[in-house]
């Protein structure tokens, strides 16, 4: 078995198990994947190509909504307002965070399935959001605890590396919700 699939078995195992956990006697109206990131930062465009690729795998889907691709990011300036306008119209979504995270070098490329929210922009010490019902980080690149450094290294990330782990997910998940 190669590493990909490896990946690729661990998030779908994860992802099921914390979903089917998290979704288990609740009444959702709608299951709303949050893409959180920028094209503008190789690093840091993991989730609006997520959300890109789950767009198109769900384009047919009714009980799913994307939010947050290539064409309409979703970063730490609009959240606020998006998670807002969610409130207005859904009455019970459930929400899955999806964006890149940062963490020790050995950890790169590995996909982190969390039954908790997603704390959006600590990397980079900015203001600290807690998003989502449960969460999806993509490990891009180190951390080096130097928000400017660790700015730096996302810039320069591998885009190949944010294609195929953006692929792994999307297809991840539309194989566990299509089941």
């Amino acid at each position: 078995m190669t590493f990909k699939e490896k990946i690729y078995n661990s998030f779908v195992q994860d992802f099921s198990s914390i979903l089917r956990e998290k979704t288990n006697n609740l009444e959702i109206s709608k299951l709303i994947f949050l893409c959180i990131g920028t094209d503008r930062v190789i690093g840091d465009s993991f989730g609006p190509l997520v959300g890109y690729k789950l767009k198109y795998l769900f384009k047919n889907e009714k009980n799913v909504e994307v939010l947050g691709s290539l064409d309409n990011i979703i970063c730490r300036h609009n959240i606020l307002n998006i998670i807002s306008g969610i409130k207005n119209v859904y009455d019970e979504p459930f929400l899955i965070a999806i964006d890149a995270a940062i963490s020790n070098k050995i950890n790169i490329g590995k996909i982190i399935v969390s039954k908790s929210s997603m704390k959006v922009g600590s990397s980079l010490n900015k203001r600290n959001i807690c998003v989502g019902d449960m969460s999806i980080k993509g490990i891009v690149s180190k951390d080096l605890n130097n928000p400017k450094y660790n700015f730096k290294l996302l810039q320069n990330t591998s885009l190949n590396l944010i294609m195929n782990m953006a692929d792994l997910v999307a297809q991840g998940i539309c194989d566990v919700i299509n089941v």
